[in-house]
């Protein structure tokens, strides 16, 4: 719309640009209407004279045509001669602005004329008009509500005050579209009425506010105020002193007579009062008292401040003060229950109490006493605690006790509470616990008639609590089977609820039930374990999820299985068993499962185990390995080593014994000792060093000097040098050349051994056997090694046994005393020279 009025409006100024000549400066036509202003829907009438002499027109007959925006509108000529008049007439002007335009049907049209007409609403009185005065920045601020429709012109308001002692006048202009001013502190005077009104102008009319007259300081909030100290009234119980005072900026109308509001509360609760107390015309510089209160209580006050009928101020910051104490007055509500020996009087009593409706503790500190006397004193006391239950052992035949509250001021009068033993009657049918809202439960049970039946006790406490602490309890009449518990419930915790039936005699069996405030999904999931497999079955397990984690009542257990190629299956676990057996398995399938645990509030899925049945009714669990089989395995290796360890004749068949012949005495020899390849196992400490082999060869006396290494000369034959010795060497009868042993060594003697031969010249000689079988688990080499430091009587001290050294160094000379002990060949040798000798 707005581009084509545009458009039109350029068009118009071109044309009338160009009807102009030298000395013409008139529009080729003229439209005429009441106004070019409406009223939204009322009707417009226009009319178009062309000119005569309009140049466009010269020589050309005139037709002439209404066009409405871009719409053409039906007209009527007027009756004249020329024709170059036209009227027409718009029945409701529906448009908030468009342009009307006066064409002369040539080819192509052409507008001659044209104007805006505008439509709208004249404007509202402004309603709600109020103001409020600021203390602190001395402005007066007014605001007001322009109203509910929308006029679519140009409206502009003003504000005007008149302050009547003095006969100012102001007025004040305020943007378009604002409908708040704030009149500075030269406008008004604190104390002095003044009449204030706002006034609305349009192009269709205007309209006045109703006036308000007001003096400012009447309409002024004040500050927040303080209080300076609440403090108990002495001698007078259930008072509080107040004292206060207002801002800082405000300290100088302190001589004003205010109005005030109290509110109160308990420090142990959350809610105020309902109805704060209203005090009227109080100046801050005075003190102001508060009764009616509780004796020995703590309360929190808060106050706020007006000017007669002023806006409030808010409230003021939290103190604390406390009234006097009195001794408890009122009984309290009691719940006993009693276990032990009945028929020996021996009774354990658990009591429970609460205050009543009309228990008052009148102070801060209170704990209670039970005794078995009704008046005070320490010999009858069986309990004395700050708490709301007690447990004691009840002395006696005492068949009723007494419960006192005390305090600093004093000790309230007893509680009787008789001694009710419980009695097997049932009364209950059924109970059940629902939700009535976010914070509360509802418990109803069904009981049967009894005239002995004189009401029910309903206790709950936290399931996942079990301190004595967390119990609560009910009393309710006989004929109430219905209780709202509120205040101590959560929600996903669960409660435990019973329902006590009391019989004039005793107390009856209770009905017990388990319920969720509101539940949800638990918060884990139990791991799968693999019990059993048998055949084409697995047995799966868990276990138990914690109280504190169900977050509601477990509703059902489901096991989803399948293997990767096959669809899944379903099946549902029995809630106490929590186990399932898979059946119908196919061997060397790969199966994958996992378990969903559901509450009425939702539901969670756990972890995903994947299992494998072969056809030896095996299963290989890859997500979960069972900590137990790993520890069953290692104690039987245990077991087995131990067992190995102790029985000896058991370890020489596994481990024998390899002698060492570094390790050997051969005088320690004996014929039992070496007739077999097994070392003695009836005695409990064998021998540790043997030899198996001693060989003793003699050669002839010359030797050639190619000879001189009977090693080398004999290289290709020495398993046959000498005689094999398998046990001592001066055993009768001995043939070492029918033994079936491969000796470890050979002595080489350079001169013959026997009876009759001198004694050798020379030095002897160590040969190693040719035999492959180690004498020791650590030697790698079959070469001979040398041994060090092992000259005997007569021999140098460098001569080198087993083989030669070429690295070794010789060393000091050793005590020969010692050798031959610690060296088993040289102590053969002495035992042969011995002999032969």
């Amino acid at each position: 719309m707005i581009s084509t009025s545009m458009s039109v409006i350029v068009m118009l100024v071109a044309l009338v640009n160009g009807a102009r000549n030298e000395d013409d400066t008139l529009p080729c036509a003229k439209i005429q209407t009441s106004s070019s202003v409406v009223p939204l829907g009322s009707p417009v009438t226009a009319t178009c004279v062309i000119r005569d002499d309009c140049p466009l027109l010269i020589g050309q007959a005139v037709q002439i045509a209404w066009r409405l925006g871009d719409r053409f509108l039906p007209s009527s000529p007027v009756a004249n001669e020329s024709g170059r008049v036209s009227e027409v007439v718009i029945p409701s002007f529906n448009h908030t602005r468009e342009f009307l335009t006066c064409c002369v049907r040539t080819s192509p049209v052409q507008v001659v004329e044209g104007m805006e007409i505008r439509a709208g609403y004249p404007p509202e009185a402004p309603q709600n008009l109020s103001c409020q005065t600021n203390l602190t920045q001395n402005t007066l601020t007014c605001s007001w509500d322009p109203g509910q429709q929308e006029t679519h012109l140009h409206t502009k308001y003003t504000l005007h005050t008149e302050i009547w002692d003095s006969n100012e006048n102001h007025t004040y202009e305020l943007l378009p579209g604002v409908h708040r001013y704030t009149i500075p502190r030269s406008g008004f005077v604190i104390f002095s009425d003044m009449e204030i009104y706002v006034k609305a102008v349009n192009e269709l009319g205007e309209a006045t506010s109703a006036p308000i007259i007001l003096e400012p300081v009447s309409a002024a909030k004040f500050g927040q105020p303080t209080i300076l100290k609440i403090q108990a009234v002495p001698k007078r119980y259930g008072c509080l002193k107040l004292s206060w005072s207002l801002s800082q900026q405000e300290v100088w109308m302190r001589s004003l007579q205010l109005n005030l509001e109290v509110r109160l509360t308990t420090a142990d609760s959350s809610q105020w009062s309902e109805q704060p107390i209203l005090v009227n015309r109080v100046r801050p510089t005075r003190s102001m008292d508060q009764c009616r209160l509780l004796h020995g209580t703590q309360y929190l006050a808060q106050i706020r401040v007006r000017f007669q009928r002023s806006p409030w101020s808010e409230w003021s910051s939290s103190q604390s003060g406390v009234t006097l104490e009195n001794a408890p007055t009122g009984r309290l509500d009691s719940w006993m229950k009693v276990s032990g020996d009945h028929m020996n009087k021996q009774l354990n009593i658990l009591l429970f109490w609460k205050p009543s409706k009309q228990f008052r503790a009148n102070g801060q500190n209170v704990s209670y006493i039970v005794s078995v006397k009704k008046l005070p004193g320490e010999n009858g006391k069986v309990c004395s605690t700050v708490r709301d239950y007690c447990t004691f052992q009840l002395p006696g035949r005492a068949k009723k006790v007494y419960l006192s509250a005390v305090n600093a001021a004093g000790k309230s009068s007893p509680t009787e509470v008789r001694i009710y033993l419980p009695k097997a009657r049932a009364a209950i049918l059924d109970i059940t616990a629902i939700p009535q809202d976010d914070r509360s439960l509802l418990v109803q049970w069904r009981s049967l008639l009894s005239t002995s039946l004189t009401g029910f006790v309903v206790e709950w406490s936290p399931l996942s609590q079990t301190d004595l602490f967390s119990t609560h309890f009910e009393l309710t009449a006989r004929n109430q089977t219905l209780l709202v518990i509120t205040g101590s419930v959560e929600p996903y915790k669960p409660y435990g609820i019973s329902v006590y039936p009391r019989f004039k005699d005793g107390i009856g069996l209770p009905q017990t039930v388990n319920a969720y405030l509101r539940q949800k999904a638990p918060s884990m999931v139990p791991k799968i374990q693999i019990k059993k497999i048998w055949k084409s079955h697995v047995e799966l397990t868990w276990e138990e999820i914690p109280l504190n984690q169900r977050n509601g009542i477990i509703q059902n257990y489901k096991v989803f299985y399948r293997d990767l190629k096959g669809p899944i299956n379903v099946v549902n676990a029995d809630l106490e068993e929590r186990r399932v057996v898979l059946r119908d398995l196919n061997t060397d399938s790969l199966y994958e499962a996992f378990m969903m645990v559901s509450t009425f509030g939702g539901s969670l899925n756990g972890s995903t185990i994947h299992f494998k049945l072969d056809s030896f009714d095996t299963v290989a669990v890859v997500a979960i390995v069972p900590v137990s089989v790993v520890g069953l395995l290692l104690m039987v290796i245990c077991i087995a080593m131990m067992s190995f360890s102790n029985n000896k004749r058991l370890k020489g068949r596994f481990w024998p014994a390899v002698p060492d012949p570094a390790n050997s005495s051969i005088k320690r020899w004996t014929s039992e000792s070496t007739q077999g390849s097994h070392l003695s196992l009836d005695n409990e400490e064998p021998n540790p060093m043997y030899l198996s082999h001693l060989s003793f060869l003699d050669f002839p006396v010359k030797l050639s000097k190619e000879n001189d290494d009977p090693w080398l000369s004999s290289a290709e034959d020495t398993s046959d040098l000498g005689e094999s010795i398998c046990g001592s060497p001066f055993i009768p009868g001995y043939s070492g050349s029918n033994s079936d042993s491969v000796p470890y060594a050979t002595v080489v003697f350079s001169d013959p051994c026997g009876p009759n031969s001198p004694a050798p010249k020379d030095m002897h000689v160590y040969l190693r056997s040719e035999s492959t079988q180690p004498l020791l688990e650590t030697e790698e080499s079959f070469s001979p090694k040398c041994y060090h430091n092992m000259p005997s009587v007569g021999m140098p001290s460098e001569q080198c046994f087993f083989g030669p050294s070429h690295d070794w160094v010789p060393e000091k000379e050793a005590d020969p005393g010692i050798l031959c002990d610690d060296f088993p060949f040289l102590r053969a040798l002495s035992l042969k020279y011995t002999e032969n000798d």
